[in-house]
């Protein structure tokens, strides 16, 4: 069982503060504070939360053009998709890294970190907190946050399926391919939302 007691925290905020620019550390922190707010409004583990939450950008910075070959190194298969955008990577191997690196084998913290940038279909409740947090933490300033920020209390599924929405929108008008996750997750999302109604 996950008890945040085992982790020595200021030992993880020491690496990360050596991985991240002071920025990406700052954000690190409020997307932690911001997943155990919606850990307590959604009855989720408020440990977990902040531990995913903190660590979820741990390989943020680490140089894109290794993070396929650092995934083999796993064993996580990386789609054409994402070989063609190598910075969403980041959430995968994060998830690898932090597992060998603060020994965390907590498979609901790997799959949140796993696939915070991405989304997938059939999220559980701390994947899909971990994934609206980064997103609407208090650092976070862009057209629309504050309707984000409020919909994520409300109902967390309508309020990722609008963040989804958002960034297929914005990878469209760049010409980019969307993830398969991001639209499987927005289907799912959809589908047993049509079925619940």
């Amino acid at each position: 069982m996950f008890c945040l007691e085992n982790l020595d925290i200021e030992n993880i905020k020491t690496e990360l503060r050596k991985n991240l620019s002071e920025k990406r550390y700052a954000h690190s922190l409020g997307v932690a504070d911001e997943a155990v707010k919606l850990a307590e409004r959604y009855g989720a583990d408020t440990e977990k939360a902040y531990v995913a939450g903190l660590l979820h950008d741990y390989m943020k910075e680490f140089p894109p053009e290794k993070m396929v070959e650092e995934l083999k190194r796993y064993g996580v298969s990386v789609n054409e998709v994402a070989k063609s955008a190598p910075k969403t990577l980041h959430g995968a191997l994060g998830a690898c890294a932090v597992r060998e690196r603060f020994k965390i084998d907590d498979d609901e913290i790997y799959d949140a970190i796993f696939f915070h940038t991405t989304g997938k279909a059939n999220m559980n409740i701390l994947t899909k907190i971990i994934y609206i947090a980064d997103y609407i933490e208090p650092n976070r300033s862009f057209d629309g946050v504050e309707r984000l920020r409020k919909l994520a209390y409300e109902d967390i599924d309508k309020a990722i399926v609008l963040g989804i929405d958002e960034t297929i929108l914005d990878l469209v008008e760049r010409g980019l391919a969307v993830e398969p996750n991001t639209i499987n997750a927005r289907n799912y999302i959809l589908l047993n939302s049509q079925r619940n109604n």
